[in-house]
């Protein structure tokens, strides 16, 4: 064998050599760093829909929370009952601001309205009550005018709810006992009036909740995600939105 015989055959096997370890070693490596890019991208990709489902859950906590507050305020004005006694209160606050005296308060069988009509086909369960007050002109129409003002629609078509809603039905006046010998001389609108007013106040449907059971935290029917045994959680879910409709 000559020399040039044995270069050209340590040659062969030196590029043999090479291609075994290609194929032994670094093969086999590259293949796993390949594998381990398409892992990390398709980590990146779900870090990235993770955070963005974050971004949208804080979102629609944050809007639960102010739908929440806003169901829990047109509960003032048609409560699940009848809750008469935050009634007389609501309107002897009203009466002390006017200075007005609340002189009775009684139920009664109120006409039907289209006002009560509307309410009643929206399911709502109607109390008539008739509101009998004392005090002047002047002081009685501002009365009658913070009462049909306590739940108003806004222009931007929200509601602004102070306190029940009531549909008045009709108002009388007429002088107050002992009212015309005691204000003979004075001007009308400081004599003694009686305000009779008949209004219909209303509930929800029996059997009907206010939140439907929803929590100022957590919407009805919301669970807690629970890590799964390999210490993984769950991704979160943004939660139901409570949307008021006026």
């Amino acid at each position: 064998m000559t020399g040039r015989d044995r270069i050209v055959l340590i040659g062969v096997l030196v590029i043999a050599l090479l291609g075994g370890a290609w194929v032994l070693v670094v093969s086999p490596k590259r293949s796993e760093a390949n594998k381990l890019v398409a892992q990390v991208s398709e980590a990146k990709t779900q870090l990235a829909s993770a955070q963005s489902q974050l971004a949208t859950a804080q979102a629609a906590q944050a809007q639960y929370a102010k739908a929440y507050a806003s169901i829990v305020s047109l509960g003032k004005a048609v409560p699940a009952s009848q809750e008469v006694p935050s009634l007389i209160y609501q309107l002897s606050k009203a009466t002390k601001q006017r200075n007005v005296e609340f002189t009775s308060i009684s139920s009664t069988t109120a006409a039907a309205t289209p006002a009560a009509s509307a309410t009643a086909a929206a399911g709502f369960s109607s109390m008539p009550f008739t509101f009998i007050f004392e005090g002047g002109f002047v002081d009685l129409e501002r009365l009658f005018h913070q009462l049909s003002g306590f739940t108003l629609r806004q222009a931007s078509g929200g509601l602004q709810v102070s306190g029940r809603l009531l549909t008045i039905q009709s108002v009388k006046l007429a002088p107050a006992t002992g009212a015309e010998s005691a204000g003979a001389g004075k001007p009308s609108s400081s004599q003694k009036l009686n305000g009779t007013i008949t209004a219909t106040a209303y509930v929800l449907p029996a059997g009907q909740s206010l939140t439907g059971g929803a929590t100022p935290s957590s919407p009805a029917g919301a669970t807690t995600p629970v890590a799964s045994s390999t210490g993984a959680s769950s991704s979160p879910t943004a939660p139901a939105i409570a949307r008021v409709t006026p």
